[in-house]
């Protein structure tokens, strides 16, 4: 199993001056891999592998004093992930899903240089992190290291620099839990719903933030493009948002009733919505602020450490399944009770659909998967 532990890096001015050259170098590397990509299928029908550019790389650092100064195992990892998002571009082609070309980076849109090696280029040491060409840079350690680190990154926020750590642990025993089972449903009024219908509200920091804050786009907005002073209005921008995402609000809620729910139960059944279709209708910014997406994936993570089933289920017709007799009751959005007309079973919409998500995820189960598999 792998977990990722991040930490703060307090670097110098001329410590981070370094972080950012060695930033732009990669980003350079990035944009002139894609570029030949492009070139050579353009002009000769020609596609050029990760392989090829990979093995030009040594005499590109020979001309290069900027990427001569970088470790080549992180240059390799750059490459790489050019390479994965061709990968997904080809397999969304295949897919019939809209495409999406890789696209060349702007400064703001490149913001990790990773290290495969650990030990090879970066190294913590203590509470010292050491990187080549750049040096030994103050860490935060908030919390120790867990298992062997396998790969490490440094990773540029709003707020500042980070490393991040990718530790190797040995996979919990997925045992048959003592404690019971429940299913989820999400929503926007309330984050979440159990089976025994306890209701979780969302704190809606988005919502409460932009009154406060409206004024920063419009400040991004009257700058020039390109400018020095437009670049400092969209950093102050970046960091109100990160405000928001981090500092005891959405993700501390998220790591805080996930924690709850994992100690509470022994298997967790949710609905596999497409979050990325909602998000793009007209609950667009009800759903950012609840944060399904994120909330599932830490979720997921802490269920995974600690030995807890989640399983996903298909969520068509949950809500308007009767839990009780299984009747089909069409109804509106705006319907927030159930009422059976075969049973009589009165519930609430939300808890009645996450009776029926655990219902689901049971025989799901018990048809699929044998006793001790763990899904996610």
């Amino acid at each position: 199993m792998r977990k990722a532990f991040k930490y703060r890096l307090y670097p110098t001015a001329a410590q981070e001056q370094a972080l950012t050259e060695l930033l732009d170098t990669h980003r350079h590397l990035y944009n002139r891999a894609l570029a030949e990509r492009k070139t050579a299928w353009e002009e000769e029908q020609r596609t050029v592998t990760y392989g090829e550019q990979s093995a030009h790389l040594k005499d590109e650092r020979t001309t290069n004093p900027s990427l001569a100064r970088t470790n080549f195992s992180s240059c390799q990892a750059t490459l790489r992930r050019l390479d994965r998002s061709f990968q997904a571009f080809f397999r969304r082609v295949k897919s019939g899903e809209t495409p999406g070309y890789p696209r060349f980076k702007a400064r703001n849109r490149f913001d990790t240089v990773e290290f495969p090696s650990y030990g090879d280029g970066c190294k913590l040491d203590g509470g010292v992190g050491s990187f080549q060409h750049v040096g030994r840079i103050k860490v935060k350690l908030h919390r120790p290291v867990e298992g062997a680190i396998k790969t490490s990154s440094a990773h540029r926020e709003a707020d500042g620099w980070h490393v991040v750590l990718s530790c190797e642990l040995p996979d919990p025993d997925v045992a048959s839990s003592p404690l019971p089972a429940t299913g989820r449903d999400l929503g926007l009024k309330v984050l979440l719903v159990t089976a025994d219908g306890d209701e979780i509200t969302p704190p809606r920091y988005y919502r409460h933030a932009q009154a406060a804050w409206r004024r920063a786009p419009r400040s991004v907005a009257r700058k020039q493009k390109g400018s020095h002073r437009r670049r400092q209005a969209v950093q102050r921008l970046a960091q109100r948002h990160l405000h928001v995402a981090n500092q005891r609000q959405r993700r501390h809620f998220h790591h805080h009733v996930a924690r709850c729910l994992i100690r509470q139960y022994g298997m967790i059944a949710h609905e596999a919505l497409n979050i990325q279709g909602i998000a793009r209708s007209r609950l667009a910014k009800s759903t950012h602020d609840v944060g399904w997406g994120r909330f599932r994936s830490i979720l997921h993570g802490k269920a995974e450490g600690a030995g807890v089933r989640v399983i996903a289920v298909p969520p068509a017709y949950t809500s308007q399944d009767c839990s009780g007799c299984g009747e089909r009751v069409h109804q509106t959005r705006s319907v927030r009770m159930h009422v059976c007309p075969s049973c009589g079973l009165i519930r609430d919409r939300d808890e009645n659909a996450a009776r029926n998500i655990l219902r689901l995820a049971r025989s799901l189960q018990a048809s699929t998967w044998p006793t001790g598999a763990s899904v996610a």
